[in-house]
């Protein structure tokens, strides 16, 4: 079994994990649509839900499994062209399947998880915890709340469809090297105290969560490695260098104060790193 990991970041919280032949994908979501989210005053919930076919062509090989963590736009809408492409397994909350299935996922593609789950795969396990989306402002308001339990609701037409369905993190094992993946501002500490992956992904920090940075350092207790994630201008071009809209920098200075002893990896755009154990 491998101890070696190579990952591609493919923008927003879209990860490409290869060891071995194998391939993991994380919220593979490379269209990249405008919706006017990262200028102010300009977003659109309106938006109509397209497809980059083109990107998904270019950007994305095969996979073995895909791994969801909410059912926003920006993590979920590439996921139909994704999974119809590689024949992945994809794993996600029922919502998130229900969304899927509306969209034309098959269902015999799809595994429905809600945290506790650790699964084994050919070369890999897969363990799911449950997680929180980011909230904002005085009332603490969740961008597109929501789920669509029971029957296959009607196909999302609009960004706005896609609700954000319940919130999963996962750590994704390959012989010594863990990789524990929280795309979000929160976590729940209780569930991560204990886990200690190789290489933590993680968003820069929200003011609605007091001390995020040092309590998830501690929970995961200080990972060798962090990368930080979801930090770029997600509607600006693939192709460019991203653009620090969220905070990357500022997480990189709370990472060095609370865990020096971890090393700081920023990726750009496409850019890969190799992790050993």
């Amino acid at each position: 079994m491998s101890s070696e990991v190579t990952v591609r970041w493919l923008g927003t919280n879209a990860w490409e994990i290869t060891s071995d032949g194998t391939t993991v994908l994380v919220d593979p979501y490379v269209s990249r649509t405008y919706t006017g989210a990262t200028v102010p005053g300009q977003f659109n919930p309106d938006t109509p839900i397209t497809v980059d076919e083109t990107a998904i062509e270019a950007y994305i090989g095969t996979a073995d499994s895909i791994l969801v963590t909410h059912a926003h736009f920006d993590h979920i809408a590439d996921v139909p062209a994704v999974a119809a492409k590689t024949g992945a397994t994809v794993l996600g909350t029922e919502t998130h399947l229900n969304l899927l299935r509306a969209m034309g996922t098959p269902d015999a593609q799809l595994s429905q998880v809600g945290g506790g789950e650790l699964y084994q795969f050919e070369g890999y396990t897969v363990e799911v915890f449950r997680s929180s989306h980011g909230v904002s402002g005085k009332h603490k308001s969740l961008l597109f709340p929501g789920t669509r339990p029971g029957p296959v609701p009607a196909r999302p037409e609009a960004i706005k469809d896609l609700v954000e369905g319940g919130s999963l993190a996962y750590l994704v094992t390959f012989g010594e090297v863990s990789l524990f993946f929280n795309g979000l501002p929160s976590f729940h500490e209780r569930e991560v105290a204990g886990v200690r992956p190789t290489v933590l992904f993680m968003q820069g920090p929200n003011p609605n969560y007091p001390d995020y940075v040092p309590r998830m350092l501690a929970a995961t207790r200080h990972p060798p490695y962090i990368v930080p994630t979801h930090w770029d201008d997600y509607e600006a071009p693939l192709e460019e260098p991203a653009v620090d809209h969220f905070g990357a920098a500022a997480l990189g200075e709370l990472v060095a104060e609370a865990s020096p002893e971890s090393e700081w990896v920023l990726l750009d755009h496409l850019e890969s790193h190799t992790f050993s154990a």
